[in-house]
C-alpha cells in the first residue's frame, strides 16, 4: 500500500501578520529594483490583509482598478499606490540614501 503525500502549499501572505513584517517585505521588494517584484509583493500584502475586494472598498477604487494597478505587468499611478498603501495602514517615505554626501 502506497501512501500519497503532498507538501503543503506555501503562500507568503500566510506569514505577513504584523505591520513590521509588511514593511520589511515591501522594502526588500523595493530594494530589488524591479517594479514587477514590488507589484507582486504588494499583491501578497493585499492578500494577507483581506484581499483585493476589501482593499478596493477601503480605497474607493474598483476591484478591477486595483488588480490592473497591482498586477505584475501593471503600471499604477502614484495616487493608486498611495491609496492602496493607506488602506494597508502604510505610507511612502523618502529617506536619505546610506552614502554620505559632502556639499555640492
Amino acid at each position: 500500500m502506497e501512501i500519497e503525500t503532498q507538501a503543503p502549499v506555501f503562500d507568503v501572505a500566510d506569514y505577513l501578520q504584523t505591520p513590521e513584517q509588511l514593511v520589511a517585505y515591501l522594502n526588500a521588494a523595493l530594494e530589488d529594483g524591479d517594479e514587477r517584484v514590488l507589484l507582486a509583493a504588494m499583491m501578497d500584502v493585499i492578500k494577507a490583509r483581506g484581499g483585493v475586494a476589501k482593499i478596493a472598498k477601503e480605497t474607493g477604487l474598483s476591484r478591477e482598478a486595483v488588480y490592473k494597478a497591482i498586477s505584475r505587468n501593471g503600471n499604477p499611478r502614484l495616487s493608486s499606490m498611495v491609496a492602496v498603501l493607506h488602506a494597508l495602514d502604510l505610507d511612502f517615505a523618502i529617506v536619505p540614501r546610506r552614502r554620505a554626501h559632502v556639499g555640492r
